[in-house]
């Protein structure tokens, strides 16, 4: 992990919601977004690799999130609303364009942006997390609707909350190391700064109400994307198909995809140097 007494936090107003981020280093901007059930925290191997390599690393608290606003509502956390948030932040960046990293929910939010901004991103790097027309396609199937019964499960009123809350939210230290397949990824500081940043007034419903609003508000219509794209997937997750690596040309043109074995969904936390290694191939091609 990275030194993190180097990093530096800042809150703003964007897009009508207050935001909180930490930023590592100087120079070309690379926005890193995080998924559920994390925060910025997720890149703590990346910020400071990122920063060596001559980048500014942006890490977020998405909307809902740790110590960035929880607007009430499932409406708040529509797809637009969460794609809007990044566009604009990119500009209080004081920048036209960044590099965008996003993982799990990041990455779905980065695959709309390019869709909706692609003028705003310089290269995108997607790690597990599917394209939407690839997870349309696959919600069909028996293995894919196994593996995302707890999207299901979410759209319940109250009772998933009531069952983070449970026991200080020790399920969120069961739902990191029961689908890690490297022992030892996540240490016990840090799963207490997630239970921490979970635990904050509001925060895990702003969470959950990111599933509750993909089911009621569906989005845009989908484009190809042409920006290019780097897509890093662990093949042992348990919670998406590896069949949502296949067929994605038709919609991204040109796509490079990066298979990680042995590897589960926190590619970022379990593979961090081959992350980092990835990162600088393709954000700084030759």
């Amino acid at each position: 992990m990275g030194n993190e007494a180097g990093w530096t936090h800042h809150e703003a107003v964007v897009n009508n919601v207050r935001l909180h981020w930490v930023e590592a280093g100087e120079g070309p901007p690379v926005l890193l977004l995080h998924g559920f059930p994390e925060f910025w925290y997720e890149w703590r191997h990346q910020l400071a690799a990122l920063a060596g390599m001559g980048y500014r690393a942006v890490a977020p608290d998405l909307r809902g999130y740790n110590l960035s606003e929880k607007p009430e509502g499932v409406e708040a956390y529509r797809i637009e609303k969460l794609v809007d948030d990044v566009r604009g932040l990119i500009r209080h960046l004081g920048v036209e364009r960044a590099h965008v990293v996003g993982h799990d929910w990041g990455g779905v939010v980065a695959w709309w942006l390019a869709m909706i901004a692609p003028e705003q991103i310089d290269r995108l790097v997607i790690i597990n997390a599917p394209h939407p027309q690839a997870f349309r396609r696959e919600l069909m199937t028996p293995d894919q609707m196994l593996r995302s019964w707890y999207a299901a499960a979410f759209q319940v009123p109250l009772l998933p909350e009531a069952a983070f809350r449970a026991n200080d939210f020790a399920l969120l230290g069961r739902i990191f190391r029961a689908s890690s397949v490297r022992p030892g990824a996540f240490s016990d500081e840090d799963i207490r700064r997630y239970r921490e940043a979970a635990a904050r007034p509001g925060a895990i419903t702003a969470m959950i109400n990111y599933y509750r609003a993909a089911a009621r508000y569906p989005g845009p219509p989908a484009r190809a994307i042409t920006t290019p794209t780097l897509l890093i997937w662990g093949e042992q997750d348990q919670a998406l198909s590896i069949r949502l690596t296949e067929g994605l040309d038709e919609w991204v043109p040109g796509i490079r995809i990066e298979r990680v074995p042995g590897v589960s969904h926190w590619v970022p936390a379990e593979a961090p140097d081959r992350v980092n290694e990835l990162l600088a191939g393709f954000l700084s091609p030759r």
